[in-house]
């Protein structure tokens, strides 16, 4: 017993006094904010009281939740049955860094996840300060806002009104995309685990306009992946060419470090250039305009790169698999479990058809 309190003890001076432990204690209790105003989608759905467009939209997650589990075997326990209602318009401030001289994210670790190139903050203005700091510790620092996040399946996950202002389409690809997570998520694999939910949320919500006979809905959901992919070259050319610049010019001292960052920005220059003139014309849902406001530096490279990571090859599995979407998720974890330390390698050897090294 007085082991036990000792580490009882330990736990929660750590909570209390560490950064770290102040920032997971503030997590939780935003969590249980939302976990505790959940209130049933079914009930919700046939509320006459809401309004329709609110009662569709639940409809709609409760539909692509049904098809991820029946269809695409995904694991859903009880995630997406739940609707809470929040007492703000932005969820969540996700803050992601990287090294100005070399092509390396800023980490954070957490308990379960391991290390993450994200952080995502509750407290807006506490987000707002870790990016100053970021930025003043010398790194590029990117913040955005995300509409959605994932538990991994340890809570409910409850649906979000900032989900549901997105289009249906959007939130079809949502939930998929958030049930993957809760089927297969490699702790320290961010890259993987993200690129790999963002190829099942496209290609199952796709499937799913099909089966209810929405193919106009089905072909947008598809454009949309195709930009997606369009883009996932051009941020994987740009990583080569930067990485080759880097590494052309190795050393610490601090002038090797400004030609580091001097080239960089030389190359960061005419990749906006090829933005807007090569890759905006062939983009088929967003307009050249959004394309030309995208800023480039090394942390928006690196956060790009984690949700847009080899996504062809995700595609080539899905085609060596007859199209068999559920088929190809399935050989897809099973060889991400074999090769934990290189699951894009082992994505690669299906997609050729070999066997994983």
């Amino acid at each position: 017993m007085r082991t036990l309190a000792v580490v009882v003890l330990a736990i929660v001076g750590y909570l209390v006094l560490a950064p770290t432990g102040r920032y997971l204690l503030r997590a939780a209790w935003e969590e249980g904010k939302i976990l505790a105003r959940r209130q049933p989608i079914v009930r919700l759905a046939s509320d006459s009281t809401a309004s329709p467009e609110l009662r569709a939209k639940l409809a709609l997650v409760l539909a692509a939740r049904a098809y991820a589990h029946d269809s695409l075997g995904l694991e859903t326990g009880k995630s997406f049955t739940t609707y809470s209602r929040l007492d703000r318009d932005t969820l969540v401030l996700v803050l992601s860094g990287a090294y100005r001289d070399k092509l390396r994210a800023r980490t954070w670790w957490f308990p379960v996840v391991g290390r993450v190139p994200y952080k995502g903050y509750f407290d807006f203005d506490a987000a707002r300060t870790a990016e100053r700091a970021l930025t003043a510790e010398g790194f590029d620092a990117r913040l955005g806002a995300a509409s959605a996040f994932s538990t991994l399946g340890w809570f409910n996950d409850p649906l979000l009104p900032t989900t549901l202002r997105a289009d249906s389409l959007s939130v079809a690809n949502t939930v998929i995309h958030e049930l993957t997570h809760n089927t297969f998520y490699a702790p320290g694999g961010a890259v993987f685990n993200e690129s790999f939910a963002n190829f099942v949320g496209a290609r199952g919500a796709e499937r799913f306009f099909r089966s209810r006979g929405q193919a106009v809905a089905a072909q947008t959901v598809v454009d949309r992946w195709e930009d997606e992919k369009v883009l996932g070259r051009f941020w994987a050319a740009l990583y080569a060419r930067v990485d080759a610049a880097f590494k052309s010019l190795p050393g610490d001292e601090p002038a090797q470090v400004a030609a580091r960052i001097a080239v960089r920005d030389s190359i960061y220059s005419k990749a906006r250039t090829m933005l807007r003139d090569t890759v905006g014309p062939k983009l088929r849902t967003m307009k050249v305009g959004s394309v030309q406001r995208i800023r480039i530096d090394n942390a928006v490279l690196m956060a790009r790169r984690v949700y847009l990571t080899d996504l062809d090859a995700f595609d080539a599995v899905l085609a060596r698999h007859g199209g068999d979407l559920r088929g190809a998720i399935q050989a897809i974890i099973d060889a991400a479990k074999a090769d934990r330390k290189h699951p894009f390698d082992a994505v690669r050897a299906l997609a050729r058809g070999s066997a994983s090294r």
